[in-house]
């Protein structure tokens, strides 16, 4: 495959790297082998410094780590900065919580003494998309590093600058050879790698289909694996919400990162009693976005990340019409240089429409018009995917009721679905397993190791 950065707000080529060679790909996998052995007998304390460290440094560096993000995927330069600091407090919080989460866990069994160690796996392997460059490997690797694992990472190839710069981070911040390493490597070459003995654990963020691959190859070397995949997340405005408030959160949901996010707000379905005021709204906040240069303050609409993207969701639109969907605004490309596409909304989208079950990786949202509650939550689980969703009403316990009855990862009360350190993330169905974040996100690659003590005494 090609590793090449392509500013997607004027399709110019930035550069180009060239792929490891084979032997490349075998020392870097021996380094990271070596270095595992010395990597996990270090204390706690001892890597948390190397964390803090890289930490410090984001937050130090931010418009230098956050440039080449917004230059090779077209990210908005606030929210570009935003990621980094984001990615700096996921990498501290597991500096200073990792030591708690992996304590030994007492067991009280009725003879004798019992207690669970967490011990790590070894090497382990990431294949992470480019929406958001440095968040997607912070996630992967703090908690992992903090338990004694080492990891490499296949990132996107259309962000390999930001790719680079994340290796380097780790180099600078004191860490050893080995620690983290990061993979220019063909499509042939990733399978090596999930095949090879000395890789212990498999993680990707990614399409469904590319899930289904890399699970597949996992599964058949019997390695663990995380899968954190697409998603079609609804956005629930009952009857009661505040309205103001939810339009307000609905534009956000939806066009953080051009609506480039797994966890976007892509499915609008809202009550009919407030049906109407919403879409005039949220239609109004939509168009009143200002499309230009990504690295300016006065944008608030930036390109998508690449040409082939915009042509996708392009098709998909048009697909989506052809079924019977109402185009309600947009549904074409910017009439400028870049892959911008207008801020569109599609209605009248029955189940036999395509639209109704794939997922729009971009500014286009479905909207929904339900007779009530229960019809909202029976559509919001009518969906392959199950990642997040959000129920806006000004009744919580209300709001806690129907988030019960969602059938996904996560649910958010009158607020869209985020992330932060210190919260659980991951889905159901095809929107992948596993969990990242929180104390949950360090469990996933360490044995839970029972250690016993028994009486001595044999049975008579």
């Amino acid at each position: 495959m090609t590793y090449q950065s392509v500013n997607p707000y004027d399709g110019k080529t930035l550069k180009t790297f060239t792929e490891h060679t084979d032997a490349q790909l075998e020392a870097a996998i021996k380094t990271a082998t070596e270095c595992f052995e010395t990597w996990r007998n270090m204390t706690f304390a001892d890597r948390a410094a190397v964390l803090a460290k890289a930490a410090a440094l984001m937050r130090a560096q931010a418009d230098e780590f956050a440039k080449p993000m917004t230059l090779e995927m077209g990210k908005l330069f606030n929210e570009s900065k935003g990621e980094v600091t984001l990615s700096a407090d996921i990498i501290d919080y597991y500096a200073s919580n990792a030591e708690g989460f992996l304590a030994p866990q007492p067991l009280s069994p009725k003879i004798g003494e019992a207690v669970v160690e967490s011990s790590p796996f070894g090497v382990l392997f990431g294949v992470q998309p480019w929406n958001f460059p440095y968040y997607q490997l912070a996630r992967f690797a703090a908690p992992n590093l903090m338990a004694g694992n080492v990891v490499m990472v296949k990132h996107s190839g259309t962000v390999p600058q930001c790719a680079i710069a994340f290796e380097k981070l780790w180099r600078d911040a004191g860490a050893p050879a080995g620690v983290y390493t990061n993979l220019l490597i063909s499509y042939d070459q990733v399978n090596r790698v999930i095949d090879d003995p000395r890789i212990k654990g498999v993680a990707l963020t990614g399409s469904v289909e590319a899930g289904k691959r890399v699970a597949e190859r996992a599964g058949k070397n019997l390695k663990k694996s995380t899968m954190e995949l697409g998603g079609s997340d609804a956005f629930i405005v009952l009857e009661d919400a505040d309205l103001e408030k939810a339009v307000k959160w609905a534009v956000w949901a939806k066009m953080n990162n051009t609506g480039q996010c797994c966890i976007a707000a892509k499915r609008m379905i809202v009550v009919d009693a407030v049906a109407d005021q919403f879409l005039e709204q949220f239609r109004n906040a939509l168009a009143a976005l200002k499309p230009g240069d990504p690295m300016l303050a006065s944008t608030t609409l930036g390109p998508l990340s690449t040409e082939a993207a915009l042509k996708k969701l392009l098709e998909q639109v048009k697909q989506a019409v052809t079924h019977g969907a109402t185009l309600v605004m947009g549904g074409d490309r910017i009439d400028r240089p870049g892959a911008f596409m207008q801020p569109t909304i599609l209605s009248n989208i029955s189940p036999d429409n395509p639209a109704y079950k794939d997922e729009f990786f971009g500014p286009v949202a479905l909207f929904f018009k339900v007779k009530d509650e229960d019809e909202a939550i029976k559509l919001a689980n009518d969906s392959p995917f199950g990642l997040g969703g959000s129920v806006f009403t000004k009744d919580i316990a209300r709001g806690k009721r129907v988030a019960s009855r969602i059938d996904t990862g996560m649910v958010f009360i009158n607020h869209p679905t985020w992330t932060a350190p210190d919260l659980p993330f991951g889905g159901i169905k095809d929107s992948g397993y596993g969990r990242e974040l929180s104390s949950m996100g360090i469990q996933e690659f360490v044995n839970k190791k029972l250690v016993r003590t028994a009486p001595i005494d044999a049975p008579a």
